[in-house]
């Protein structure tokens, strides 16, 4: 695995290229994780894939060009993203490739989709936040309310950390959830981000009309992978998205919303590895 940067008008992007295949994936990780999450995926698929893996906005070493409250209230278009996604392919020569997103991931990867689809081959979700972020996520994120009151939440650590309490309490996260968002609101900088994140990337909301002709239409091939014990999103929300798409299918793990790891890979990688009906 060897780490690159490629540099952009929106900001200095920090990626991971590892695998060997003839076929590209696009790797958006997790909130809280970073480009190396999917490395995962080598030791089953490296042979097949050659893979992409970025450190998204406000994680490790992926920088915006002006990092400001002001850039990031602004937000991100997806036309933007899009944008950036296809220079970064023009620089690496990529001409087409497969998207997977993880949780956070699923957003970007859902714009991809959505505004690159004659390019894309795959679209691989796992617990996908983007096919229902849920009510507290948009009320923090898109209601002028509820985003204030994040941002006043961020300058204090205390409140932040019992809003997050109240939230596992209601079940709107599990324990697994729970724990890793824990972890990335300890300093200042890591509550500006957590902040940021929510903010900076609220137009990222799936179009569900337009994500459904594209996949139908270029018959993108769909992978929907659900944790059986994700409590924040569980397999239920993927029935619908499937019962509407011909080249799609779901994959339930035995696993909570936690789930990138050894037995993720296996599974995935048997589904991909054989040849779709």
């Amino acid at each position: 695995m060897t780490q690159h940067f490629f540099d952009h008008s929106l900001a200095t992007l920090s990626y991971y290229k590892f695998g060997e295949g003839t076929q590209k994936m696009l790797c958006f990780h997790g909130y809280g994780m970073h480009g190396r999450q999917f490395r995962v995926l080598e030791e089953v698929l490296g042979s097949k894939y050659t893979f992409y893996g970025f450190d998204l906005f406000f994680h490790e070493g992926t920088k915006l060009k002006q990092h400001s409250l002001e850039v990031v209230k602004a937000g991100l278009s997806k036309q933007e993203l899009a944008g950036m996604i296809m220079a970064f392919c023009k620089h690496e020569q990529i001409d087409r490739f497969s998207v997977i997103g993880y949780s956070m991931g699923s957003h970007y990867a859902t714009t991809v989709v959505e505004e690159l689809a004659q390019l894309v081959d795959e679209y691989i979700v796992v617990a996908p936040s983007s096919l229902n972020p849920g009510r507290m996520v948009r009320f923090l994120s898109k209601n002028k309310l509820g985003n204030g009151l994040l941002e006043k939440l961020v300058l204090s650590k205390k409140a932040l950390i019992r809003l997050l309490k109240v939230c596992q309490a209601i079940r709107v996260v599990d324990r697994s959830g729970y724990e890793i968002l824990y972890k990335e609101i300890a300093t200042a900088e890591l509550r500006f981000n957590f902040y940021a994140c929510f903010t900076y990337l609220r137009f990222l909301e799936t179009d569900e009309a337009r994500l459904f002709e594209v996949l139908r239409d270029k018959k993108i091939r769909s992978v929907f992978i659900f944790g059986k014990r994700d409590l924040m999103y569980p397999p239920s929300i993927g029935n619908r998205f499937v019962s509407q798409l011909q080249h799609a299918e779901v994959l339930v793990l035995d696993e909570n919303h936690e789930m990138v790891n050894r037995n993720f890979a296996q599974v995935l990688s048997k589904a991909l590895l054989e040849i779709p009906a």
